[in-house]
Order: C-alpha cells, then sequence, then structure tokens
C-alpha cells in the first residue's frame, strides 16, 4: 500500500536577488533533501527606486521559474509552493508577475508579509538546531528579518526594508565603495536599527542564514570554494565575523568576484549585505560571542509549513 505520510513537496523562494528551490520528501518529523537550486535573477532590480518589476527582471525570473517546473515534474513532486517576498511586496505590478507564475506551474505564488517571512525564516533555521531562545538573521536583497524565539514559539520579529540590493543602489555606487558612501550608509542603518531593538532582552544564541550570512562565513574560514557542509553549522566568533565584513566592503566588485567562493550574481551587492551584518552584531543586544551559521531558512520553513 502508498504511504500516505510522506510528501514530496517543491518549495520555491523568489527574493529580491534571488529565487530558489527545494525538493524534499517529508515522512513525519523527517525531511529528505533531494535537490537545492539557486538562480540569480535580481528581481528587485530598481524596485525600490521605480515600484516597479523591471521587464527584463521578470523575464529572467518567469526563465527561471520554467526550469524549476521542469525539475518539479522530472521529481514526481505533489505539492508546489511559491512564495515571494520583499521585491514583489513592493512592486505595483507584482500581479503580473503572480498570473505568468501560475501559468507555468499551476499554482498562485504567495506574497509573504514580513511576519510570515520572519517566522519561515526562523522555523527553518532552528528545527534541527537546540531548542534554546534564539534569535535568527536573514538578510536578504531587499528586506532584512529578525526573529527571535524557541521551538515552535516566536517571542519577537521585525522585518526591515534593509537589504543588499536596496542598499547598494541607495548609497554604495562606488567601486569600491569610498568611506563616505559606506559611513553614511552606516549611519543610516543605525538610524533603523536601534528604535526597533528598544527593550529586547539579551539573547544568548545567535543564528545567521542566507546569502550574504554564508558568504561572510566563506569569507572569514578562507574556503578553497563554497562548501555547503563546512558552512553549515560553523560557529565564528563576532570578532571575525565583523573582520570579514569589513574586508568585503572595502573590496572592488572584480576582487569580490575573483575569490573562489563567491557567486558572481553576488559579487555587486555583498558589500551592503556586509554593511548590514556587521551593524547587526554591533547594535544586537547579544549574550554570546559567537554566530551559528545555517544553510536551512526559509525555504525549509515554507517546506515545512506545507505538510503542518
Amino acid at each position: 500500500m502508498p504511504d500516505d505520510s510522506r510528501h514530496r513537496v517543491a518549495a520555491i523562494d523568489c527574493g529580491t536577488n534571488s529565487i530558489r528551490l527545494l525538493i524534499s520528501d517529508i515522512d513525519g518529523d523527517t525531511k529528505s533533501d533531494l535537490l537545492r537550486e539557486m538562480r540569480i535573477v535580481r528581481l528587485g532590480q530598481d524596485v525600490d527606486r521605480t515600484g516597479h518589476l523591471a521587464e527584463e527582471a521578470v523575464a529572467r525570473t518567469l526563465g527561471a521559474t520554467r526550469e524549476y517546473a521542469e525539475l518539479i515534474a522530472m521529481f514526481g513532486v505533489t505539492d508546489i509552493r511559491f512564495c515571494a517576498t520583499s521585491a514583489m511586496r513592493d512592486a505595483d505590478n507584482a500581479a503580473d508577475l503572480e498570473d505568468a507564475v501560475e501559468g507555468i506551474l499551476g499554482v498562485r505564488p504567495e506574497v509573504l508579509a514580513g511576519v510570515d517571512e520572519a517566522r519561515a525564516s526562523f522555523l527553518g533555521a532552528t528545527r534541527d538546531l537546540e531548542q534554546v531562545r534564539t534569535l535568527v538573521v536573514d538578510i536578504g536583497g531587499g528586506s532584512t528579518e529578525l526573529v527571535v524565539g524557541s521551538g515552535d514559539e516566536i517571542e519577537w520579529s521585525v522585518s526591515l526594508d534593509i537589504g543588499s540590493v536596496r542598499l547598494t543602489e541607495r548609497f554604495l555606487s562606488g567601486d569600491p565603495a569610498p568611506v563616505n558612501e559606506v559611513t553614511d550608509c552606516m549611519a543610516y542603518l543605525d538610524g533603523i536599527i536601534r528604535p526597533v531593538l528598544a527593550g529586547l532582552a539579551p539573547i544568548g544564541s545567535f543564528v545567521g542564514v542566507a546569502g550574504t550570512v554564508t558568504t561572510v562565513a566563506a569569507h572569514s574560514l578562507a574556503l578553497p570554494s563554497y562548501d555547503s557542509e563546512t558552512i553549515h553549522g560553523a560557529k565564528l566568533a563576532l570578532d571575525d565575523v565583523q573582520a570579514a565584513c569589513l574586508s568585503l566592503v572595502q573590496m572592488s566588485v572584480a576582487d569580490r568576484r575573483a575569490l573562489p567562493f563567491m557567486h558572481p550574481g553576488r559579487a555587486d551587492v555583498i558589500g551592503a549585505g556586509s554593511v548590514i551584518l556587521d551593524r547587526l552584531v554591533e547594535l544586537l543586544p547579544l549574550d554570546t560571542d559567537t554566530l551559528v551559521v545555517s544553510e536551512h531558512d526559509i525555504l525549509d520553513g515554507i517546506a515545512w509549513d506545507m505538510v503542518r
């Protein structure tokens, strides 16, 4: 007889910079990942300035979605969930993209509110960690989510409109960015971050997810290539994290692209992402001197939610 408890699911996270696919088998409390894919499509290109999804960005995103549709069919997936975040929250023509995606995949994209994005990131990042009070940071292309909780219980969360693509377009036009651009970006971030942290009790467990954090981790570890197994679960001293952030923001795009672990589609925006991470390390009420890096993030949270 067929095993009705097993679900083969496909979770798609459509962000401001990348679109990612996870195909997993979920059986009760066990998730077995079969495939992870990422394409840099820069859906959020100029959205911060125009409030509109650019035609070429939509074309790149739909091209990746068609590739994912073929993979989903190949793996015999039974359930599909397509979630979109900051860029589609902000764009006035997001419905047109939603219609096109539905035509390709047969499911309507869900545009997650910031609080839902934060919750999914937290669940994905912490499910296989010790269930203690933890702060998860997810730095994306258009927004950054901060979540505090334990187990399935979310205590506090906030979604901030600060992301690597958004802040690169606003502040870091130089290559490499001159000191005044970096300091202006830092001052802006401090003004955004400080007020939302007022009254937040000290946190003893600090976890970082998504491309900015994993790339900074690879740089801090001086990896000869991008190595998910080494990065996942790495515990980095906060001083080393900030040193790696400073190093990346001072580099030219060409020098970043030459780093053996750097995805070429992230090289031009990792500087701004690094500044965000640096300011969070500086300002968060942390009762720990380490950052735990997780390769499990919003994609994993989306997948788990499909079988709840």
